[in-house]
């Protein structure tokens, strides 16, 4: 064999096992993992810590993450989530925007052998795994943290929305702690609103009315989370009851964190959305390869009581005693924790 013939066929041959080599290359990242989420409104504070830490679970298993924002619209989360299948998902972690109306996108996901991840809201679906804080004790807390300050008098009941099974089961820790009280005649329910959306805006028309109603003469607020609290804090500061009303609320978004500190709303039940994150991510990756979760229990107390497998997160309840917990785990800075607050009545701030 001639010395040039020798050498093409060593640079074709090198060119050949290149080849092989850049489509082994393509076929080992077409075939990377991806997990899909699916986000009812991505506009609320909270959910883009929520992501941040789902998106460090997944990275951090070498799964890749694609997300969709349903904007409060039912009807585009069902076109997100196909869109989500359609790009190849092995796991779906849906926020639901209606626990009814996303029945369609679950039965599809289940067609196509998908996992699907409940997150914080309850798909009641036997082939959802459901993730969430134990929302009923978030009632409870707020109740017990409520009742602590304001054992008698005009209680309002600022409801969630009514299409998220989380509200009911709020509310129901609430009425739970308080019901003795109000069957006693001790407290009287004064009014009682459920918010469309979870909106703070919504809430501080609900929240006006009521005191317009009521020749503003009411005592507590039982808001059943922080951002409905801040819109009625806002309608009680416009007549002068911040600060004098018991306000709850929960997620322990940064303001109402503040809040407390200044002393205008009395508990944040924090649910450190870090964490519940995180566990999304890994239990995602954990359905996708078919394996068991670790720490799933049965939950099966929906409305249509339903048997699911589930993992319930601990709340902590937030006053101002205890505000250096959210401190020391980094989860608020002391700047913004106590801005505006008198550091002589609020020994954190010191």
């Amino acid at each position: 064999m001639k010395k040039w013939q020798a050498g093409a066929i060593g640079l074709l041959s090198a060119a050949l096992m290149g080849g092989v080599y850049m489509a082994n290359v393509a076929t080992a990242q077409s075939m990377k993992m991806s997990v899909g989420v699916s986000w009812s409104n991505f506009q609320e504070e909270r959910w883009k810590t929520d992501e941040a830490a789902i998106k460090g679970a997944l990275t951090a298993a070498g799964v890749d993450y694609v997300s969709a924002d349903a904007q409060s619209s039912a009807e585009k989360q069902l076109n997100d989530v196909d869109s989500l299948i359609a790009k190849g998902v092995k796991a779906l972690i849906i926020l639901a925007q209606d626990k009814d109306a996303i029945g369609p996108a679950i039965a599809k996901a289940k067609a196509a052998g998908i996992p699907v991840l409940g997150y914080d809201r309850l798909i009641e679906d036997p082939y959802a795994f459901y993730l969430t804080f134990d929302n009923v004790e978030v009632g409870r807390i707020m109740g017990r943290e409520v009742f602590k300050v304001r054992k008698t008098g005009n209680f309002v009941f600022i409801r969630g929305d009514q299409g998220d099974p989380n509200a009911t089961f709020v509310y129901n820790g609430q009425r739970e702690i308080l019901d003795p009280a109000i069957k006693a005649g001790k407290i009287k329910v004064v009014g009682e609103q459920a918010t469309d959306g979870w909106k703070p805006d919504v809430a501080q028309r609900n929240m006006e009315q009521i005191l317009t109603k009521n020749a503003n003469k009411v005592d507590a607020v039982m808001s059943s989370n922080d951002g409905m609290a801040g819109g009625a804090v806002a309608a009680l500061a416009a007549v002068g009851l911040a600060g004098k009303v018991a306000v709850s609320g929960q997620d322990g978004d940064l303001g109402a964190l503040n809040r407390v500190a200044l002393g205008t709303q009395t508990v944040s039940v924090w649910k450190d959305s870090r964490l519940l994150g995180k566990r999304a991510g890994e239990i995602a990756v954990e359905l996708a390869k078919g394996g068991k979760v670790m720490g799933a229990t049965t939950f099966d107390g929906g409305p249509k009581k339903v048997k699911m497998a589930a993992v319930l997160l601990a709340p902590v309840g937030i006053t101002s005693t205890n505000l250096k917990v959210v401190l020391d785990a980094g989860w608020i800075t002391k700047a913004v924790l106590c801005k505006g607050v008198n550091t002589a009545k609020v020994a954190v701030c010191k």
